[in-house]
């Protein structure tokens, strides 16, 4: 049984659709100086390699809105320009191109000033991202309240002056410091409106503990059906936002980007360099994981006879390694032994002869 997503508005972002049965998308963000085009381009062109989707540029100053056009020239994937504390930021990044705006209600929520802001992004037609964080939330509720309370309280006021403007290509996204008060706030939001939202987790730290805090937070929304797109906040570099955003869509089954390897863990049972094998096979398959696939599919390379002959059998190619040698099955039939030498090469020729036309990294 599939998951069963939460209906919302479609929102055009540049040339990609997101909310309703659009798949999920992958966002990151830059961390140049916008302003620094050269470096903030070769950034976000690494980002679209990776498998990005959507780009979000922080724009503390007037040069960074005017780089925004220069950058622009030179990407093919939608940019978001980040405003925080000054609106009229917002109005020179929509005239130098920005794809979506968002405005952080915590530092811009003087009424006229969001009127400017409205008003140019509907002669720009494009859409309004309201991204609430618990370091910069307003308390709009005066009695003492959850912070979940606090971002979908204000979330909510944010929303209805916006909507009183006309305006409703709108996007939220309510983040939190940890997984619990992320979780409320995101269920009770999905509630409370049909707009699309953008999930994440805020100041996660580093790679290890951002990874396992943003899978258990954005994996429990996605498996609610809650999420239109997500990003993996980390303190390290940010193809490594998207490489784990993608592992997430994939453990759900809501995107496919490459062959899925299913691989043990290895124990004192196992008599091959699997970790190695795993590695190099990861680095051929590369190239192809940057692009969707139009079906599934599965390798397995196990280390040991106790699971290995019943996972490689279930997997289109398998790999089932015994003492020196590994057993190959296509399709959960034995072909031939091969040898942890042969592992890789095989694999890839298997992929070929069963007429895929996926690019393999040579």
């Amino acid at each position: 049984m599939g998951i069963i997503r939460r209906k919302s508005k479609v929102v055009r972002i540049g040339n990609l659709l997101i909310g309703g049965s659009n798949p999920v998308a992958i966002q990151s963000m830059t961390k140049t100086r916008t302003s620094d085009v050269e470096n903030t381009v070769m950034q976000i062109n690494r980002l679209k390699d990776a498998g990005c989707q959507i780009v979000r540029l922080a724009i503390n100053d007037f040069e960074d809105a005017a780089s925004l056009k220069r950058i622009k020239a030179k990407v093919k994937i939608p940019l978001v320009a980040d405003i925080h504390f000054d609106w009229r930021l917002a109005i020179a990044a929509i005239e130098n191109g920005a794809d979506k705006i968002r405005l952080n209600p915590g530092n811009i929520d003087k009424k006229q000033q969001i009127a400017q802001v409205v008003s140019a992004l509907k002669a720009a037609r494009i859409p309004l991202r309201i991204g609430l964080n618990s370091g910069s939330v307003k308390d709009t509720v005066r009695k003492k309240t959850s912070m979940s309370d606090k971002l979908v309280s204000a979330c909510m006021g944010y929303v209805k002056v916006i909507e009183g403007f006309k305006f409703k290509d709108i996007v939220i996204s309510l983040k939190a410091n940890n997984v619990l008060d992320t979780l409320a706030a995101y269920r009770k939001v999905s509630r409370l409106c049909a707009y699309p939202l953008h999930l994440g987790l805020t100041a996660t730290g580093s790679v290890y503990s951002g990874i396992i805090k943003s899978s258990v937070t954005l994996g429990a929304l996605l498996l609610e059906g809650i999420g239109d797109t997500i990003r993996v906040s980390l303190t390290e570099e940010p193809v490594e936002e998207v490489r784990a955003a993608k592992c997430i869509l994939e453990s759900l089954g809501l995107r496919r980007f490459g062959p899925q390897i299913i691989s043990c863990p290895t124990c004192g049972r196992c008599k091959v360099n699997l970790v190695g094998i795993v590695k190099e096979l990861e680095g051929k398959l590369s190239s192809i994981s940057r692009r969707p696939l139009s079906r599934p599919m599965k390798l397995a390379i196990m280390g040991c006879v106790v699971n290995g002959p019943g996972e490689a059998k279930e997997a289109d190619i398998g790999i089932a390694f015994g003492k020196k040698e590994g057993v190959l099955f296509r399709y959960g039939k034995v072909v031939r032994k091969v040898t942890p030498g042969d592992c890789v090469p095989v694999i890839l020729k298997e992929m070929e002869s069963r007429g895929k036309s996926w690019p393999i990294k040579r």
